[in-house]
């Protein structure tokens, strides 16, 4: 081996002690970098000196609030849409189909009008089961998503006129009848609950906004009035373009006045019936197919349209959570409690104005338009009367907004005098078929009064609804289902009494609006008397857990024996909490009775209370 010399081992000793050329310089900029990177990162993670947290607040609520608008506006919009192309098909399928040349050269073994019988049945008779299934499919698809298939189910029947036969128009008209009392339950809904989220985010500061608690007495009744209002204002305008391919399409193939009313002797109070005498042929010529296939494929285009509006601009009508917690009382629970909710005196007082409100607009398009106005005026004028009478709905909805002024009792009052102020007018008025010109003017100034009758009365039940029920959000599905239940029922009534004097149906309509008005005023007196109505309690949701816990960490420490003496005693807690609250729920029967605070509002001190059942039932399960 070579042995090191001594220079060798003084050049290496020399190596151990001699620091590199540049060694401190690095060094040094390393720690330099290291502590201007320290403060960069704590200035960009600390408090930002133009950071504003209060105006970021009151930015994000407001944009919150904006959405609330256009919540509001799709869903109107939507609703107006899918309205108007209904009515709008209808109203034509109908005429073509009343012709008997259409009938026998098109269709002539196929037996449209027994087809249109069985679908005018399918549309009307229906309904009258909505109860028992509305607020299941409500809670069950969410009030957004039940919109959403209802006006896909009113798209369906759009699309089987492509095909006009037994097996596509009665199935698709069976399918808009259990569909009716949905939709209109989860419109009324939504409208409600987007005032009382307005409220919210305009109050987003408030204690018991925070903490997610009921809502004070009277807090969003200014929203719920003007949200209806706007509601109203824009969905009635689907009369108005319900009849464009009436007036732009149909108008032009249908038969003077001269032939079509020939053999009609007198229209009015006299007849019984729709018009009697009225010709079976009504079209000049037979439109061409392609010409009806362009006017469906435009229909279904903005059917379409209102799918992709609900979709797409309607946000949700509750929290996540509060979906869940709307589910879980259990199907059973949710099946029985719109039967429960006709003990509240309030409900039953108002089931006249609901049969009432059903009553006045089906008779309005199958009695006063027809028997009145197509019987003197003719075919052709049938539009120009459901024009003005859509418009003057939608005008005189505004009316509404006089309740943040008023008493809330003043728009059902005014509506119900004017139509009982038209209805005796009606009773007196026989017309002669003969002259037209004469009876035109009058004809359009009881259009435009009924039209005002109209929407005094459907704004006005609506906000009323959700006046009286605004604080409780879990209730808002079961009256809205029973008030179009009962709306349902009255329009299958209008369809079975097609057949009977004219006078009879007015009396009929007179002494519905003479009750409809004393039981409205029985209930506000017993109102002011402060009368203790009685609601159902809705049970506390209930969340099954299978496979793991539920609200608490796992806690590995934790021995079966100590889980279980504290399962054990906890489950004893929550029977004696559960005992108190039936005790109480008895003692107040004839009173009125609130749902627990923290059903259904994510309240923390609920969750802590039924947190070790929770658990308890899921390790149960488990084990």
């Amino acid at each position: 081996m070579i042995e090191p010399s001594d220079q060798d081992e003084l050049a290496v000793a020399g190596d151990r002690f001699l620091a590199p050329p540049n060694g401190g310089i690095n060094e040094l900029l390393n720690v330099g970098q290291e502590d201007n990177m320290q403060g960069q990162m704590e200035e960009f993670l600390g408090p930002q000196a133009e950071y504003d947290e209060e105006e970021e607040e009151r930015k994000y609520y407001r944009r919150k609030r904006l959405g609330v608008i256009k919540n509001v506006l799709a869903a109107s919009v939507g609703a107006m849409i899918v309205y108007s192309v209904y009515m709008g098909l209808l109203q034509m399928q109908l005429i073509l189909h009343y012709d008997m040349t259409y009938r026998e050269v098109k269709y002539s073994s196929l037996g449209l009008e027994d087809i249109d019988r069985k679908m005018l049945m399918g549309i009307n008779v229906t309904p009258i089961i909505g109860l028992l299934y509305t607020p299941v499919l409500i809670r069950f698809l969410g009030t957004k998503w039940m919109m959403f298939l209802a006006s896909g189910i009113y798209a369906l029947f759009v699309s089987t006129n492509y095909w006009e036969r037994y097996y596509t128009l009665v199935p698709s008209a069976v399918a808009i009848g259990v569909a009716i009392v949905p939709l209109w339950a989860s419109l009324g809904n939504y409208i409600t609950r987007m005032a009382q989220q307005y409220y919210e985010y305009v109050n987003y500061k408030e204690e018991h906004v925070l903490e997610q608690k009921k809502l004070p007495k009277g807090a969003c009744h200014s929203y719920i009035i003007v949200f209806q209002s706007v509601f109203s204002i824009i969905f009635h305008l689907s009369f108005v373009f319900a009849e464009f391919p009436m007036r732009f399409v149909l108008n032009s193939y249908l038969q003077d006045n001269q032939h079509i009313l020939y053999n009609v002797k007198s229209c009015g109070a006299n007849i019984s019936g729709v018009i009697p005498g009225f010709n079976t042929t009504v079209l000049t010529n037979l439109p061409r197919s392609m010409l009806l296939i362009l006017v469906e494929s435009v229909l279904m285009g903005f059917a379409f349209l209102a799918m992709i509006i609900f979709l797409v601009l309607c946000g949700a009508a509750y929290r996540p959570t509060e979906e869940i917690d709307l589910r879980s009382i259990g199907w059973g629970n949710i099946f029985q409690l719109p039967f429960k909710h006709l003990r509240d005196y309030r409900l039953r007082l108002l089931c006249p104005f609901f049969i009432y409100s059903g009553f006045e607009v089906l008779f309005a398009v199958t009695g006063f338009f027809l028997s009145y106005g197509v019987c003197v005026l003719g075919l052709k004028k049938l539009w120009l009367l459901i024009l003005v009478y859509g418009l003057s709905c939608s005008i005189f909805s505004s009316l509404s907004l006089c309740l943040l002024h008023l008493q809330r009792w003043v728009c059902l009052a005014g509506g119900a005098a004017v139509h009982g102020v038209l209805l005796v007018a009606l009773l007196a008025l026989s017309l002669p078929a003969d002259k037209p010109d004469e009876y035109e003017g009058p004809l359009l100034v009881i259009s435009v009064l009924w039209g005002l009758g109209t929407a005094l009365n459907k704004t006005g039940v609506s906000t009323l609804l959700g006046m009286l029920y605004a604080e409780d959000k879990e209730r808002l599905d079961y009256v809205y289902t029973i008030y179009h239940w009962w709306q349902a029922i009255a329009i299958f009534i209008v369809y079975l009494w097609s057949n009977l004097p004219m006078r009879a149906k007015l009396s009929i309509l007179l002494a519905s609006l003479l009750l409809a008005c004393y039981c409205y005023w029985v209930m506000e007196h017993r109102l002011a008397m402060k009368v203790p109505y009685r609601l159902p309690r809705i049970p506390r949701p209930r969340h099954k857990v299978k496979g793991y816990r539920y609200l608490e960490e796992d806690n590995s420490d934790e021995s079966d024996s100590e889980r279980s003496e504290e399962d054990d005693k906890e489950e004893n807690e929550d029977e004696e909490n559960g005992a108190a609250e039936d005790r109480e729920e008895g003692s107040q029967d004839t009173g009125v009775q609130e749902s627990p605070r923290a059903r259904g509002r994510g309240a923390e001190g609920h969750c802590c209370r039924r947190e070790g059942a929770l658990v308890m039932e899921g390790g149960r399960e488990t084990r």
